[in-house]
């Protein structure tokens, strides 16, 4: 893939996997501009970057911002948004005005400046509870919380723009993500990294459900690898593909093996379930593999190995950061 002297735009590139495609961009030789509010992103997750990228800090749900960041650029990365299910439950107007009318701002602006492909970052909570596994592109969605909705009302847009418009879109649907700069800190924080950090500050693990409750993690350098995939490959556009390990480990196992990674104690607290909480996820990624030529090139072992080191080197030289 050849990015050189390519100008991109990265929709929340001061987030957790913005600034991974941000950084890999820079590394491929790509003119790489970054649009965040600096809501939940952080100016240390591009800092090792900050001089080879253009900044601006703005929000996707003004126009004029989005225009301004989309002129001149050739491919949108659009990964902004409020990633949580549960902030979803508590906020779903929020939801809706970031993950959906920021979208159409979005879409609208790349239309408008003839930009060449927008790769939209789906999720994977579109299926829902469908029991039927692994979960296929072609299933029919089954939204149980505001998050999926508003993510799948995203999706909705791109197939209109491109059928309406011959924008270019790829929709990206991520499963379980993970990896460095992934915040430990928020309430919201994915499961993961709340383990990590329970187990680094000497507290018991939640675990909401019985901990049976399966998941599909790919590590978040395979993530990257889609999208640049997804920008580059002919012949895609329009189409929705499954970004996932193809490989599925319980919640409880999960933390059984970080406890082994961590040489920490397995003794986690459990809790009653949480509401929209998907029970089972699991991804095919033929049709991904087929198309795309993507290859999750990362075992769940040796992504957690790199994670858990990223945060106790974090946690041993703590970065202050000031927005």
């Amino acid at each position: 893939m050849d990015f050189s002297k390519t100008t991109c735009l990265v929709t929340g590139g001061a987030g957790f996997i913005g600034s991974h495609i941000a950084t890999r961009l820079v590394e491929q030789g790509a003119r790489v501009r970054v649009l965040d509010n600096l809501s939940t992103g952080s100016r240390a997750n591009f800092g090792h970057i900050a001089d080879q990228i253009e900044f601006i800090e703005g929000d996707i749900c003004d126009p004029n911002m989005v225009d301004e960041a989309v002129a001149g650029t050739e491919i949108v990365f659009h990964q902004a948004a409020l990633a949580s299910v549960p902030l979803s439950l508590e906020q779903p107007l929020r939801t809706h005005a970031d993950c959906v009318t920021g979208t159409l701002h979005v879409l609208d602006a790349a239309r408008r400046n003839g930009v060449r492909r927008v790769v939209y970052a789906a999720s994977s909570s579109a299926y829902g509870d469908c029991p039927i596994m692994p979960k296929r592109e072609s299933y029919v969605p089954e939204v149980i919380s505001p998050y999926a909705a508003a993510k799948l009302a995203g999706e909705y847009y791109c197939q209109a723009f491109a059928a309406a418009y011959d924008l270019e879109v790829v929709r990206l649907r991520y499963f379980n993500v993970f990896g460095p700069r992934q915040d430990p800190k928020s309430p919201y924080s994915a499961v993961i990294p709340l383990f990590a950090s329970a187990l680094l500050d000497g507290r018991s693990p939640l675990i909401f459900g019985t901990g049976e409750q399966s998941r599909d993690f790919v590590y978040v350098q395979s993530v990257v690898d889609a999208n640049l995939l997804a920008a580059t490959t002919p012949g895609v556009s329009g189409n929705v593909y499954n970004v996932a390990s193809g490989t599925t480990i319980s919640v409880i196992e999960l933390l059984r093996m970080i406890c082994d990674l961590m040489n920490q104690p397995f003794s986690p607290e459990f809790r009653p379930p949480r509401n929209g909480d998907v029970l089972h996820s699991s991804a095919d990624i033929s049709r991904t593999e087929r198309d795309l030529g993507y290859v999750p090139r990362f075992a769940l072992h040796d992504g957690l190995k790199a994670t858990l080191d990223f945060y106790q080197q974090q946690q041993q030289t703590p970065v202050v950061v000031h927005h």
